[in-house]
């Protein structure tokens, strides 16, 4: 909770894939609020105040991903909406932002995006296909697999694209871009 209230503020693309990382430790724990609290919360060493808002934020989560019917599978509709956010941002930015550096990171990562949705991910925007990468990339460190040379380049300009969006996103927030009228 507190690490993700920071995120937010912070950087919205982090924020999205630590969620992605509760939504799966959550499942991890068969939903059993008590089992998070073994394995999470206390491994934080908050006073009591704090490990019962913590516990209270993931009985909510959990609560949320039942109701959403994303218990096994799939994001909380929060999450959803923000990643649609992000990606109405990023085509009004490209389209009227008046911003090369951004338009030419985009365009330099575009044959990643096309790769990555030739493996199957169609009908998802670039955005969430380049959270879905970068969300893979880190199962696959959890899991200490081998990954390619190519992945990693990959994983390096999408994670740079990504910056930037957030970091663009954010100034739009604080009302501090400029668009094309």
């Amino acid at each position: 909770m507190f690490i993700a209230q920071a995120l937010k503020k912070k950087n919205m693309c982090e924020y999205l894939l630590y969620m992605w990382q509760v939504e799966d430790i959550i499942r991890a724990c068969h939903h059993d609020i008590s089992e998070i609290e073994e394995k999470v919360i206390r491994s934080y060493r908050f006073d009591a105040d704090n490990q019962k808002l913590l516990k209270e934020w993931y009985g909510y989560l959990i609560g949320m991903m039942r109701y959403e019917n994303v218990a096994e599978t799939g994001h909380l509709q929060i999450s959803k909406n923000i990643v649609a956010e992000l990606d109405d941002f990023h085509l009004l930015y490209l389209n009227e932002g008046n911003d090369a550096g951004y338009a030419a990171k985009f365009y330099h990562i575009l044959p990643f995006i096309t790769q990555l949705r030739k493996k199957g991910e169609a009908g998802v925007n670039d955005i969430e296909l380049c959270l879905n990468f970068m969300y893979g990339i880190m199962l696959l460190r959890l899991k200490k697999v081998e990954i390619s040379v190519e992945t990693l380049q990959a994983q390096t300009e999408i994670s740079k694209f990504l910056a930037l969006l957030a970091e663009n996103y954010k100034k739009n927030e604080n009302g501090e871009l400029k668009f094309n009228e």
